[in-house]
């Protein structure tokens, strides 16, 4: 395996937990800065909006430069967005840390897997690309629990001075083991913006980014007050908020696995089964969240149905963008992030009415039986197009032309 897919790894490893620690130190970050837990969730909403800006933006901004440099380039943003997170004396530079550790999120996994597959053969790309993302899944699994154990032992400024120390050795990694790319004719040929934005003519790279939008937005909705729910519903102690989100991130590694497997089969079958489980999930949790056990259990279901959607999402739009699947790709990217923002928003809002900390999770239920409705609405149309094709009669490919007589 060559060593340059572990510095891409690193990358994505710290990326990954600079977008989803905040969640487990929410409670802290809020107190420290003397604002309601509404306005301390649009540390996440704001982030997530910057990756739409970032991922889209950066992408389309980069296409023509050196991929090695831009990455890197990319990492030391990460660094300085994250080193004024952890010195921030005030709300306000705060966000400004979030936000411009953000804006190379989805740059930096776009590019990355660009850069992934051209360190192996071509037919190990796939495996190559997995290995990098295998960084943000870690990140999940290992990673958040982790930096929130730091952030409540030794502050929550700690975590992300931590953060900024695994983008330096993302950074060195990078600089020293992923070789500059020969040139070759390949190469030469400028990519075609044009030819990338014309992937968003098709009516179904719109149906599965909206599913994308509002599925991550259901689930978020639910996950951005976790802590909440977890400490002032369910009764667990804060220390115990860490190993709970162990639980969460197994079930994502859980479900990211089945539903990739399951996606290969059917695309359209397993987003419609996953996206409807995470429904009733998300119901049940928001009605049984009150019970430590019920708690425990439908947290590690949500992680799974939610986070078994990512690879069939991602597999749809590359299915029908086909042609120029880059831009398409970091739109993707930037819709998961918006469907974010979404969820920490509306969550925010049912809090800040008095609803309770139970009230997220019926958002969250309601956005993704919505991302079910228009998942149908994307399947069945699907379906027509396929029906209509199959009974299209076929044409010959040379036609007879009559000969006139004399």
């Amino acid at each position: 395996m060559p060593l340059g897919l572990i510095a891409l790894a690193i990358g994505g490893f710290g990326i990954g937990l600079t977008e989803f620690v905040i969640m487990g130190l929410l409670p802290e970050v809020a107190a420290d800065f003397g604002v309601s837990e509404a306005a301390a969730g649009w540390f996440i909403s704001g982030y997530a909006l910057a990756v739409v800006v970032g991922a889209l933006g950066l992408t389309a901004a980069t296409t023509r430069l050196p991929r090695k440099p831009v990455l890197m380039g990319l990492l030391v943003l990460f660094i300085a967005g994250n080193a004024v997170s952890a010195m921030a004396p005030s709300y306000e530079l705060m966000m400004s840390g979030r936000i411009i550790a953000a804006l190379c999120h989805g740059a930096f996994f776009g590019i990355g897997s660009v850069v992934a597959a051209s360190l192996v053969a071509p037919e190990k790309a796939a495996g190559a690309i997995a290995i990098m993302f295998t960084g943000l899944t870690a990140a999940n699994v290992l990673g958040v629990p982790f930096g929130t154990f730091i952030g409540q032992q030794y502050g929550w400024r700690a975590t992300f001075w931590a953060i900024s120390v695994i983008g330096v050795l993302a950074l060195i990694g990078i600089a020293v083991l992923v070789p500059k790319p020969a040139r070759s004719a390949g190469d030469a040929a400028a990519p075609s913006l044009r030819r990338e934005l014309g992937a968003f003519r098709s009516g179904q790279v719109w149906l599965s980014l909206t599913v994308t939008v509002l599925g991550f937005g259901g689930m978020f909705g639910a996950f951005t007050y976790i802590a909440y729910t977890l400490t002032e519903v369910s009764g667990f102690a804060a220390g115990a908020v860490p190993w709970l989100l162990v639980l969460f991130g197994a079930g994502l590694v859980v479900g990211n696995w089945a539903g990739g497997r399951l996606a290969d089969r059917s695309i359209d079958g397993t987003l419609l089964a996953f996206i409807g489980a995470l429904v009733v999930v998300l119901a049940l949790f928001a009605w049984l969240a009150f019970s430590p056990v019920a708690t425990i259990v439908l947290l590690v279901l949500m992680g799974a149905f939610g986070f078994g959607t990512v690879p069939g999402l991602q597999s749809r739009i590359m299915r029908y963008a086909s042609d120029a699947p880059t831009l398409a790709s970091g739109a993707n990217i930037a819709a998961f992030n918006l469907g974010n923002a979404l969820g920490a928003w509306a969550g925010g809002l049912t809090i800040a009415a008095g609803l309770g900390f139970t009230s997220p999770i019926w958002v969250g239920a309601a956005i993704t039986l919505a991302a079910l409705v228009v998942m149908g609405v994307a399947a069945a149309s699907a379906r027509r197009s396929q029906a209509a094709d199959a009974s299209a009669p076929t044409l010959p490919a040379t036609s007879p032309t009559p000969v006139p007589a004399a």
